[in-house]
């Protein structure tokens, strides 16, 4: 599968407009946004992720032999657009957000400056790309702020929607925070951290729990995480691993990475009673893990009340993103580049308000706040514009133009999101490792305020338009109401 051709994957209409464009010599630069309309799961923020994979889709975007005889048999493309089609190569520039960066609703996460036939085949493979490892960083990003410093450990790839949605969502769950993850060939493809325990089959494969206990932490003395609720947890599970414990420590084995791992039942009746008897048992440093159908939700409840768990294996729920199972991101024009080297703005309306997109060649900066480095609201503005930070700076909303703040000058500082990733087809962008990316993530996250981290009902981050840009979408608006 890792060298499978992504060329084709598209959607029909990508090249049957790409042969339309063709066919009337229409081949002009243009300007394509893709951004997401709404937060996943009711947060009050997304994380931006799958760009990596994206530049692996861009550098390796070619239609093979087997391609075009494929697209020949269905009988609707011309001899002439499948010759151009063989020779075919990205030549555009591509600007996107970092992965790891805290990003809202309307804003570029990728910008594609292309002719159009270029612009128009990359759109379904960068949203499939961008939106599933977004979605999932977004819901791991909830799952370990709902631990508040606990270890969350990716379990999912037995119940992800096939290998790739595993293997790439375990990657975007790193990057959200988790602390590494079951899936080998993640570990291999990234170099993230794997981890895991035993199932139950092994214990049941064994005469007794005693003797699989036993077994087990001979085998791995470094990383024994014995799982007790095969059979009885607190009568049988948990003092069968204390008599392991004890054997390993009389042996001089260090007990370096050791513990129990709950995986049905009162998770936290549980866990509070296996604490108290593995400290009564002079194993206080001994660790708590817990898996079993979680979420962010139900960690919450389980620690506000006592339980006594501090290492999670999430599965489910956070690889499918169980409650949110789309990101809902979207491609659409912007600008279009004239015979002067201008890009003209271009502007799709709706009945639907949220839908009237941002039109121009955009950038986006995020405004802090110097008293406390958090952030203030991120501004969307034309690539052109610049800013002083010593000025006053005026941003209002830009569907509720009345809610307006105006920022003194030395008050603020800003930040341009956007970064160049190829430039005239070719790379000119680095991506860093998950391990980094996920540190990042980390810090970035710490820039919002605590309002707008919560799980439900979290304070919006506003998104505003520079006045220059406002004032272009409200003529554009003014014109086509006009027309219309």
């Amino acid at each position: 599968m890792s060298t499978m051709n992504l060329t084709l994957m598209t959607d029909l209409y990508e090249l049957t407009m790409m042969q339309g464009y063709f066919k009337s010599h229409l081949n002009e630069t243009v300007v394509f946004d893709a951004f997401y309309r709404k937060n996943p799961c009711g947060n009050g923020f997304a994380i931006a992720a799958g760009l990596a994979q994206v530049i692996d889709y861009i550098k390796n975007l070619t239609f093979s032999k087997e391609d075009i005889s494929y697209l020949k048999g269905l009988k609707l493309f011309d001899e002439d657009f499948l010759k151009y089609l063989e020779n075919f190569r990205f030549s555009g520039d591509i600007y996107a957000i970092p992965e790891g960066t805290v990003v809202f609703p309307r804003e570029p996460l990728l910008k594609v400056v292309a002719p159009i036939m270029e612009a128009q085949l990359v759109e379904t493979a960068i949203l499939t790309i961008v939106n599933h490892q977004s979605l999932i960083a977004t819901k791991t990003a909830r799952v370990v702020h709902s631990a508040r410093g606990d270890g969350i450990m990716e379990f999912g790839l037995r119940r992800a929607q096939g290998p790739d949605a595993g293997i790439y969502g375990a990657r975007a769950a790193m990057i959200g925070g988790c602390i590494g993850t079951s899936n080998v060939l993640a570990g291999q493809l990234f170099d993230v951290p794997v981890m895991g325990t035993h199932a139950h089959s092994w214990i049941m494969s064994f005469p007794d729990e005693y003797t699989a206990f036993k077994t087990y932490a001979d085998l791995y003395p470094n990383a024994c995480t014995l799982l007790v609720d095969t059979y009885d947890t607190l009568k049988s599970g948990v003092p069968n691993a204390i008599r392991v414990f004890k054997e390993m420590r009389e042996a001089g084995v260090p007990l370096t990475s050791y513990g129990i791992r709950l995986d049905s039942g009162d998770l936290a009746y549980m866990s509070k009673k296996a604490r108290k008897m593995l400290d009564d048992a002079g194993f206080p440093d001994a660790v708590i893990a817990a898996s079993s159908d979680l979420d962010e939700y139900l960690i919450t409840s389980l620690k506000g009340q006592g339980a006594q768990i501090t290492s999670w294996g999430v599965g489910t729920n956070m690889i499918t993103s169980s409650d949110c199972p789309a990101f809902g991101g979207v491609y659409k024009l912007a600008a279009v580049l004239d015979e002067e080297g201008e890009f003209i703005p271009k502007i799709k309306l709706s009945e639907n308000t949220e839908k009237i997109t941002n039109p121009g060649n955009k950038t986006i900066y995020r405004i802090y706040e110097n008293a406390t480095g958090k952030m203030k609201a991120d501004l969307i503005c034309l690539a052109d514009e610049i800013f002083d930070t010593a000025q006053d700076l005026l941003i209002f909303d830009s569907i509720e133009t009345w809610k307006k703040t105006k920022l003194k000058g030395g008050t603020y500082s800003m930040r341009e999101l956007l970064v160049k990733v190829f430039d005239k087809g070719n790379c000119v962008y680095q991506s860093p490792s998950v391990m980094e990316i996920r540190d990042y993530c980390q810090k970035e996250q710490e820039t919002l305020w605590d309002e707008s981290r919560r799980l439900t009902n979290p304070h919006k981050v506003y998104v505003d338009l520079s006045d220059k840009l406002f004032r272009i979408k409200s003529g554009l608006l003014d014109q086509m109401g006009q027309t219309l």
